[in-house]
């Protein structure tokens, strides 16, 4: 069964009005083999871009709809195009700035130019009146947390979602479940982490943050 096929299956027809997503961004060097300093990426399947533009996104959409695309610093053009290939148009984003505990900027992030301690979320839309709710026009376009495991985003997005954007909720590439939201990926249904990290990671209990 292809991606598409099983994304179809687990939506069953249904129709979202707001849609987050996290694909698993397959990075590459200038010779396109997957860049070495990426070797961690193997504790999770990617996906090219072909196959993440592939995906039939906009038949699960409403015809007014929301995307939040987290898009990686260096892909910032691949993911205007997934963003544009699921039927939406880019409107603004949204930075998560990752910190340490003490609120200073966390500098383990990689980065060949510059050391990262920020990540975009692509915010589009699709069809007529797609405007955010009136909670947004508060809502600064900014997140200050510190980071978990690798990859995992944090939680405190799906709150600004669920006041500045409509239901029904799809998560793409989710990693476990959330009330109130339908999920998809390979994670969606049950998820820990396999590998050693952080102290805070997120399936941890009463464990203090690094």
């Amino acid at each position: 069964m292809t991606a598409s096929d099983d994304f179809l299956r687990r939506v069953r027809g249904r129709r979202f009005a707001t849609v987050l997503a996290d694909p698993p961004w397959r990075f590459q060097n200038r010779t396109g083999k997957v860049a070495p300093e990426h070797r961690r990426l193997n504790r999770y399947g990617t996906m090219t871009l072909e196959e993440i533009c592939e995906l039939p996104v906009a038949q699960a959409c409403r015809d007014t709809a929301h995307l939040y695309l987290w898009v990686p610093n260096a892909l910032l053009p691949e993911g205007i195009r997934v963003l544009q290939e699921w039927g939406f148009t880019y409107k603004s984003n949204l930075v998560w700035h990752k910190i340490r505990k003490d609120g200073g900027p966390d500098g383990r992030g990689v980065g060949f130019y510059f050391r990262n301690t920020t990540e975009l979320v692509l915010f589009g839309t699709r069809g007529k009146n797609a405007r955010t709710l009136p909670p947004a026009r508060s809502t600064v376009n900014i997140i200050k947390t510190q980071k978990r495991e690798h990859s995992r985003k944090p939680d405190e997005m799906y709150g600004l979602i669920e006041e500045c954007s409509p239901g029904p909720y799809l998560e793409l590439f989710a990693r476990g479940t959330r009330k109130g939201w339908a999920t998809w990926g390979n994670q969606a249904d049950e998820y820990a982490p396999t590998w050693s990290t952080y102290a805070n990671h997120s399936q941890a209990v009463n464990v203090p943050a690094e």
